[in-house]
């Protein structure tokens, strides 16, 4: 699962999933308890696959991505639509040489 699947979904969907993932890491936790998990990663797999719902659903706690899928995909459009700017003149600017140990002493000698 990817993050750009997750943002996508609702909130209620996304609680879910993260009971979903809690139920499996921890029928995955018990498997490997009594030894019957053949596969060990699978345990970091699901824990890796919680934070990032985790993640998802702070990031819209805190406003920092958007909160309902349909502003993700209006500020797509707004992105698609935006005009180019002409890129503006930079002017150049010679930068001064580091002053390095040897330099020093040689200012210095002379």
């Amino acid at each position: 699962m990817k993050v750009d699947e997750l943002r996508v979904l609702e909130a209620d969907e996304l609680s879910m999933r993260m009971k979903t993932a809690r139920r499996e890491l921890y029928e995955l936790r018990f498997k490997h308890a009594v030894g019957q998990l053949e596969n060990s990663t699978q345990i970091s797999k699901v824990r890796h696959d919680i934070a990032r719902i985790m993640t998802v659903l702070r990031e819209r706690d805190f406003g920092i991505g958007p909160s309902e899928p349909q502003e993700l995909e209006a500020a797509a459009v707004a992105v698609a639509e935006a005009p180019a700017e002409a890129p503006a003149e930079e002017e150049v600017v010679e930068a001064k040489p580091k002053r390095g140990r040897r330099a020093k002493k040689k200012e210095e000698s002379e």
